[in-house]
């Protein structure tokens, strides 16, 4: 077998068109990008694979919300690679072909939050809580409950976030919001208990949380116990000296020391 038969989807027949179906070339290019980012974690490796897919497929929905992940990815990794006009873009092109395609649904409205378009966020994901064929609700409700928190709509926050969790006990990153919206609301028993939850759920991702024990950092030295704020406050920066969480912990433990 030739090279070029082997590597199909990457060869062109004369006239420089694509060899093959198009939509089965973006099929194999769709592969290649999960495979990519999912099983080799290279995102960017993947997001080529992923944009050759819709390159040649528009109707592959199923590729375009995965560049809307990975341009997701990018801004978890380094702010600076940060693309979120591109991922909203794609998660919107998904939607496009597929209106019911509820996963990116929730992935627009992640996007918008992080846009910080609260109430478009609001309006995407509001649906999608009330949608009976959704099969990870605790999703829609936790980022609704996350857009309600960031809009300062903190009664709405807990509510959404509660019921997140009543669906999802596991969800950790809901409990670390729901400490947080009650952080806001000056409930620090509350916040404590929320954030205890978070950061003791027997998932390796909670334990390490940064995010929260910065928070739980914070919630101890108001509720007048700094010797427990401490070892918190040691494990965030144990975990990252550079990020915003990291340097925010520093800042409060040397306060204290």
């Amino acid at each position: 077998m030739g090279l070029c038969a082997a590597l199909w989807a990457g060869c062109g027949a004369a006239g420089g068109e694509p060899a093959g179906d198009p939509s089965r070339i973006s099929e194999s290019e769709y592969d290649l990008a999960r495979d990519a980012w999912l099983s080799q974690g290279n995102p960017r490796k993947a997001l080529g694979h992923a944009l050759a897919a819709v390159g040649h497929d528009e109707e592959n929905a199923e590729a375009a919300h995965l560049v809307a992940l990975i341009y997701l990815d990018f801004c978890r990794r380094d702010a600076a690679d940060c693309r979120l006009e591109e991922s909203e873009r794609y998660a919107r092109q998904a939607l496009a072909v597929r209106e019911d395609y509820r996963e990116a649904r929730n992935t627009l409205g992640v996007v918008l939050v992080h846009r910080r378009k609260y109430d478009e966020a609001i309006a995407v994901l509001t649906p999608l809580t009330q949608d009976i064929l959704y099969e990870t609700p605790e999703n829609a409700w936790g980022n609704l409950g996350w857009a309600y928190l960031e809009r300062g709509s903190l009664d709405r926050a807990v509510d959404a976030l509660e019921r997140s969790l009543a669906l999802q006990p596991m969800f950790c990153v809901g409990a670390f919001r729901l400490g947080i919206a009650f952080e806001r609301k000056r409930q620090l028993a509350r916040a404590l208990e929320a954030l205890d939850r978070a950061l003791g759920t027997d998932d390796p991702g909670c334990r390490a949380l940064q995010d929260g024990f910065a928070a739980r950092g914070r919630v101890l030295v108001a509720l007048g116990r700094p010797a427990d704020a401490l070892a918190d406050l040691d494990r965030c920066v144990e975990l990252s000296a550079s990020t915003p969480a990291g340097r925010e912990c520093a800042t409060l433990r040397r306060k204290l020391k």
